[in-house]
C-alpha cells in the first residue's frame, strides 16, 4: 500500500526548499508517545510504509499508530545516462516535506519503555533526526 494523493492539479512540481520550523503539528494530538522531527527534509511514501510495518510487526497488533504526515509532493527523475534537455523527467515517487518540530508519528496502547523501543526502530527507517516525545515529558 503506497501512500500518494488520489488526484493532483499538476503532475510535476518544482523541488523548492524545506526551511523553517513547523508552525502547526508540534504537539501530540492522538497518542501518548510520538516521534518529533529535529531537522528539515523529505520523507518518502515507502519510508512511511516501512515505519507502519515496523509498528504492526513489533507491536503484534496491539496499540494504535497515527501517521501525521502525507506524501503530497511529486518528485520526478530522469533516467540514468540521459542527455540534458528534452523536458522534465517522469514522476518517480511522492514525498512529504517535513519541518523541524513536527510530530511525525504517534502511538498509544504500549508501556513507555516498549514505546521508546518501537519509536527507535521507526526512527531508523527515516532519513532525518528525530526525538521521542511523550505527554508526560512535556511533549504536548
Amino acid at each position: 500500500m503506497l501512500l500518494m494523493p488520489r488526484k493532483v492539479k499538476y503532475r510535476r512540481a518544482q523541488r523548492g526548499k524545506v526551511r523553517g520550523i513547523a508552525i502547526r503539528g508540534g504537539r501530540l494530538n492522538f497518542g501518548e508517545y510520538g516521534l518529533k522531527a529535529l531537522e528539515n527534509g523529505y520523507i518518502r511514501g515507502n519510508q512511511m510504509e516501512a515505519c507502519r510495518l515496523v509498528v504492526a510487526r513489533k507491536g503484534k497488533g496491539a496499540g494504535k499508530l497515527w501517521i501525521n504526515i502525507f506524501p503530497s509532493k511529486p518528485v520526478s527523475k530522469k533516467p540514468a545516462e540521459t542527455r540534458m534537455g528534452k523536458g522534465k523527467g517522469e514522476l518517480d515517487h511522492w514525498v512529504a516535506p517535513v519541518r523541524r518540530g513536527k510530530v511525525l508519528f504517534e502511538i498509544s496502547g504500549f508501556p513507555e519503555d516498549f514505546a521508546r523501543q518501537l519509536m527507535r526502530l521507526v526512527a531508523f527507517k527515516i532519513p532525518i533526526k528525530t526525538k521521542f516525545v511523550s505527554r508526560a515529558g512535556g511533549g504536548h
